[in-house]
């Protein structure tokens, strides 16, 4: 697994470095991308941390990388950025799986709190897969036989049953 960042795409070099600061100001190690392709090229299902992505970029837009994010069934949390919001938009991207969206001008501490929530809660879904991974990698080990025993415990039995 990768150190957990925070993913900033964006176009706006200014908005980039201005996000990149204000995470450092906190301790949030960030990554900055000027394009959505570039992002998605750089994405592996390792990436852990959250996305913070802008809704209106040059070339692909923020909803078609979050659409591909989804297609690849990335379990990364994706705040969305916009200048030019709505509510329809708000709650169609919330709606498909995003964690939140802003509207520009924003709040700075709102943006980095939502951000350590988001990398929070990817940490304890990562957890969750792994204990669920390593109890699959041990369930099929067993043999046939202990297979039959385990159904009749899980089903209450007794073991000498």
């Amino acid at each position: 697994m990768s150190t957990p960042q925070a993913h900033l795409v964006d176009d706006d070099e200014a908005i980039r470095d201005a996000l990149a600061w204000l995470l450092q100001s906190r301790e949030i190690a960030s990554i900055a991308y000027d394009s959505a392709e570039k992002f998605i090229a750089d994405w592996h299902p390792e990436m852990s941390g959250c996305v913070v992505l802008d809704m209106r970029l040059s070339g692909m837009s923020g909803l078609d990388c979050f659409d591909q994010l989804l297609a690849k069934n990335s379990t990364l949390p994706v705040i969305f950025l916009t200048g030019h919001g709505d509510v329809p938009l708000a709650v169609n991207t919330l709606k498909k799986g995003a964690f939140d969206f802003f509207e520009k001008p924003l709040n700075d501490n709102e943006l980095a709190s939502r951000i350590e929530e988001a990398m929070a809660l990817d940490a304890t879904q990562r957890a969750a897969n792994a204990t669920v991974d390593s109890v699959k990698s041990r369930i099929s080990r067993l043999t046939t036989r202990e297979k039959q025993i385990m159904e009749l415990v899980v089903a209450g039995k007794y073991n000498k049953v």
